[in-house]
């Protein structure tokens, strides 16, 4: 076997000189064999929690020193909110809103949060993934108000490039650190907020929007629960430059992927949802077994846990979706106030237009200094790749 696993190597190294080179790893880098060579190889390379902890650290600074994290601009509050159009529903209240994420660049979105007046609810990250309109879509307004009902603040925000989070093209050199980053200012925001209790916060989001969730969680402890849907892979890296435009998974001295990335979450609670229609297809005998046994040496087997549907594709439709609502309940000790009859009831939830969920408009329009085009935004942050 080990042999075996030796030969797999060598083939996939010889195979990806050029990747290698330029230390990015994009979409199916490996074949689905010589990836799980290669989680095999990892797992050699830690044998306790001190060498796990070891290679975590590596990983995370990968990750940070990749994206170019550290030369973003250092900001705190400021977020120059824009939110208006309050509509209370039927147990839950949708607002739209914008922040500034650093000067210039807006984070567009809709916030929804409980009725009620309990001082402080859990907060959680709604990303998504590549649509343009997707922000818009009904079960993007679901998942948001479901959760807003059960008890939690859920900022759902657009993607970069897509909806009104249109100051430049989704496919820029940097959109994976710009998305990291806007993750970052919508958590400093949710955490800002009087109603919103800091030791509660969870994040949750599908493909690109799964990726987001599970780069941001790795690399910030204040994520206290994460649910990456259809999107930690072994041998997939992402298909996109937000994803893995950047080199974040390799560097002279490490080589990682998305499940390791994923696994930087233990001991913190973690669902990975998966399914037979994509690349999460090996979950449950792959990605998964590996991210157990980092759990294990927290003795926190019990805060990780894989829902595999192997007759579903790639989306984040309603079994992944109660699949997340009841692991971040239990985790975020939501109170739950949905229905529930043989299974989740969405019927209560209000579908709402494009229009009607848009941040900018006539009444509220864009600010003035919003810096437009991939141009600008690369002179004043003056990152170069």
């Amino acid at each position: 076997m080990k042999n075996y696993i030796n030969i797999l190597l060598l083939v996939f190294m010889s195979t990806t000189t050029f990747a290698q080179e330029n230390k990015l790893c994009q979409g199916h880098y490996w074949t689905e064999d010589e990836a799980n060579a290669v989680m095999k190889q990892f797992k050699s390379e830690w044998n306790d929690l001190e060498s796990w902890e070891k290679r975590r650290d590596r990983i995370k600074r990968g990750i940070i020193e990749g994206m170019q994290l550290e030369k973003m601009p250092k900001i705190t509050g400021n977020f120059n909110t824009v939110i208006h159009s309050k509509r209370e529903m039927d147990g839950y209240i949708v607002e739209n809103i914008a922040i500034e994420s650093f000067p210039g660049f807006y984070v567009s979105g809709n916030l929804y949060r409980p009725t009620g007046d309990k001082e402080k609810y859990a907060a959680i990250l709604s990303p998504h993934g590549h649509l343009a309109d997707k922000r818009y879509t009904h079960y993007i307004q679901k998942r948001a108000a479901v959760l807003a009902r059960m008890g939690a603040v859920v900022f759902a925000y657009d993607m970069i490039g897509y909806g009104e989070n249109d100051q430049t093209i989704h496919k820029m050199p940097i959109a994976l650190l710009l998305q990291t980053y806007n993750s970052q200012r919508v958590l400093d925001y949710l955490i800002s907020r009087p109603d919103v209790d800091a030791t509660r916060i969870g994040m949750t989001g599908g493909s690109g929007g799964g990726t987001q969730t599970f780069m941001l969680t790795a690399i910030d402890q204040r994520i206290t629960v994460s649910v990456p849907a259809v999107q930690v892979s072994a041998h997939f890296f992402g298909g996109c430059v937000c994803e893995s435009g950047m080199p974040v998974h390799q560097s002279n001295d490490h080589q990682t992927n998305n499940v390791e990335i994923a696994a930087l979450c233990a001991p913190r609670p973690l669902l990975m949802i998966s399914d037979g229609g994509d690349w999460t297809s090996n979950t449950p005998r792959v990605e998964y077994p590996y991210v157990q046994k980092v759990y294990a040496q927290y003795n926190a087997e019990n805060r990780v846990e894989n829902v595999h549907l192997p007759l579903e594709r790639h989306d984040y439709a309603y079994s992944k979706r109660a699949a997340a609502y009841n692991f971040l309940k239990h985790h975020l000790k939501l109170p739950y106030n949905t229905p529930y009859d043989d299974g989740f009831d969405e019927s209560y939830v209000t579908i709402l237009s494009a229009d009607e969920l848009k941040v900018f408009d006539a009444v509220h329009p864009r600010p003035k200094d919003a810096l437009i085009g991939e141009q600008a935004i690369m002179k004043y942050l003056n990152i170069g790749l």
